[in-house]
């Protein structure tokens, strides 16, 4: 149950073997269903995320109802609504499950008492959120700078195993386009590499 997870903390942190079972015993396992939301805006977020199996999208909606996807967490991946977890107040994101997923659960509180009894998971968490905050700034730029077509390349760099499994809808919320005009770039973008 906690390989992937494990081997995820090995590449920042060496842990002992008492050391990864407290960090083990502190973690709650949940499945989620397809489609079911974990998180609603206005909701507090009190949990960091670990992703086992399936994929989480984290999204915002317009004053239009239009959602807005800001990332996507396959298996190996965290996920939280940083802003809320961190200041324990209602957050702006919405969490859903795009399939079954199954997930490992670490309670904010845990996490405090994680960072006391292993204080190099104080080290783990600071660079999983100084990448959060470099790749969130990144794409900023991106979606300013770049075309339509150059941000689908990115996209498909960054989440190689999503390509096929997402429906167009939500790959063009990602890249800042209408499903319309994202169904006409992929086909152009296929016919060129074809």
């Amino acid at each position: 149950m906690y390989t992937l997870l494990l081997q995820n903390v090995a590449r920042h942190i060496h842990l002992d073997p008492a050391e990864e079972k407290c960090f083990t015993g502190m973690l709650e396992p949940a499945t989620y269903k397809n489609r079911q939301m974990i998180l609603q805006e206005g909701d507090i977020c009190r949990h960091t995320i670990f992703v086992r199996e399936g994929c989480l999208r984290g999204f915002t909606t317009d004053k239009n109802g239009y959602e807005h996807v800001l990332h996507f967490a396959p298996p190996g991946w965290w996920m939280a609504d940083l802003y809320s977890l961190i200041s324990q107040r209602p957050g702006t994101l919405f969490m859903q499950a795009l399939e079954k997923t199954e997930v490992l659960l670490l309670p904010k509180t845990s996490q405090e008492q994680l960072y006391r009894d292993v204080p190099k998971f104080e080290r783990f968490f600071r660079i999983l959120a100084e990448n959060s905050l470099v790749n969130n700034q990144q794409r900023l730029l991106d979606n300013m700078s770049l075309s339509a077509e150059e941000r689908y390349d990115l996209f498909c760099k960054k989440y190689p195993t999503l390509i096929h499994c997402l429906p167009q809808k939500q790959i063009a919320s990602y890249i800042g386009v209408t499903p319309e005009f994202f169904s006409k770039m992929r086909a152009r973008v296929l016919k060129r590499k074809g």
